[in-house]
């Protein structure tokens, strides 16, 4: 069986964002590889912690991709905090064709454009995938997923994640997928009040979640318990379409935002403060005034950071990717970027951008508490991934066993499902299995 069927049969998909799954990435042409471990966000500790206790399993990971695409060099990126932590360099060699890169400090340098260009000194073209420019890119936990795989014909079940925010003490955890949020943070003592909110993912680009009904999935790479005052939560709750609203009248046109835009300082044709004036209506009838939206990064310096005046661009942005995705529109460049030579010097400190959020308070180094299994369920979601959702194969009163098939690939790009604990079938419906251990 080749790395390709492998990386689908096991169902790994990356370890965070929108969950792309990892064998539709590797194709012809790439003469790098990039690995993730830059941690975007502030309060992260996952990937740290994965280097710190498993690095020969994410190497080997890594060769096992080298190999089977013919890529003659891979560059592990971290942050330069995280380097110091593990006490590496610049430049070291980890293993044969692998090759530390440190990375600024600076935020958003998990985004795998910004990325790119840090390590490699390549633009991706605008709306191209990463590919055209001879790059490949996958997380650090996925590299451990794939040497799981190929070692021990091991499905993905289990996801590696902090937990963290204002709580007594930062942790990373590995736990079933589809563990209920609620039961995980009963069993390491997490209490939510309730002018508290909780993120899955980072303080940025993270989405509110209700701690009762939401389940640890594949893409899960933090939980968060934030208080509603600090900028980090009251950015989730603003409203899109009023955003446009005042927008239109309460924009002062400075450019701020698009100065500060690190998708615009890679050259890419994107500018907040000329779609925070485009009218709604005139976008809705004429989509196409508002394509470049689609390469927005969705990191926020524009809404938390750049505007003087109260408007969130990126609000502004999401709703018309809204409109973009409803018409099937999305820019593809074909023309190269220039970068702006103001790039460097206009980075935002990832120190400075905690505080810009409300939340350096609790940037505290999260500690390993191991392996958690004694969950009463796990819910299964069908959809994980990008493309379209597993197709279930058991029914309700099956008895599964963890690393039992439970789901099937569908037509085009999709991913399997695996069961994450033993136990009895207790519902199978549109969009979820759920799993319960039988009581002893």
């Amino acid at each position: 069986m080749d790395l390709k069927t492998i990386m689908k049969e096991a169902g790994i998909v990356g370890a965070g964002g929108a969950g792309f799954p990892s064998y539709a990435k590797l194709a012809d042409g790439a003469d790098t590889l990039v690995i993730n471990g830059a941690e975007c966000e502030p309060l992260l500790y996952t990937d740290y912690v994965l280097l710190h206790k498993e690095l020969p399993m994410v190497l080997a990971g890594i060769q096992s991709v080298l190999e089977y695409a013919k890529i003659p060099r891979a560059l592990l990126c971290v942050k330069e905090h995280t380097a110091k932590r593990l006490h590496l360099v610049d430049g070291t060699r980890l293993a044969d064709k692998i090759t530390l890169k440190t990375l600024p400090d600076v935020y958003p340098m998990g985004d795998e454009i910004a990325m790119i260009y840090q390590a490699t000194g390549r633009v991706v073209k605008a709306g191209n995938l990463p590919i055209t420019a001879g790059v490949i890119v996958y997380n650090v936990e996925t590299m451990y997923n794939v040497a799981r795989a190929v070692k021990y014909n091991e499905p993905l079940t289990e996801k590696w994640l902090t937990i963290a925010g204002d709580i007594p003490e930062a942790i990373v955890v590995k736990v079933p997928v589809g563990t209920p949020v609620w039961e995980l943070f009963e069993k390491n003592h997490i209490v939510v009040s309730d002018n508290y909110t909780v993120l899955d993912g980072g303080p940025s680009m993270g989405k509110v979640i209700d701690v009762e009904t939401a389940v640890v999935t594949k893409t899960t790479k933090g939980l968060l318990v934030l208080p509603n005052t600090c900028e980090a939560v009251a950015s989730k709750f603003v409203n899109g379409a009023l955003s446009i609203a005042r927008a239109e009248t309460a924009c002062c046109q400075c450019t701020r935002c698009t100065d500060m835009c690190p998708r615009h300082l890679l050259g890419y044709p994107i500018e907040p403060h000329k779609m925070v004036r485009t009218a709604k209506g005139a976008a809705t009838i004429l989509p196409q005034m508002v394509l470049s939206a689609s390469l927005c990064c969705g990191c926020g310096v524009c809404e938390s950071l750049a505007c003087c005046q109260g408007i969130s661009p990126k609000a502004v942005i999401n709703e018309y990717k809204a409109l973009l995705a409803k018409n099937k529109l999305r820019y593809v460049a074909k023309e190269e970027s220039v970068v702006a030579p103001e790039r460097e010097y206009r980075m935002v400190p990832s120190q400075r951008w905690e505080h810009i959020l409300g939340i350096a308070k609790f940037d505290k180094l999260a500690k390993y508490v191991g392996e958690q299994k004694d969950f009463k369920r796990a819910e299964i979601y069908l959809r994980q991934h990008i493309g379209a959702p597993s197709v279930a194969i058991v029914k309700e009163g099956d008895v599964v066993q963890k690393g039992d098939k439970i789901a099937e690939s569908a037509d085009g790009l999709s991913l399997p499902q695996y069961a994450s604990v033993s136990g009895r079938v207790m519902m199978v419906e549109g969009v979820k299995i759920i799993i319960e251990k039988d009581s002893e």
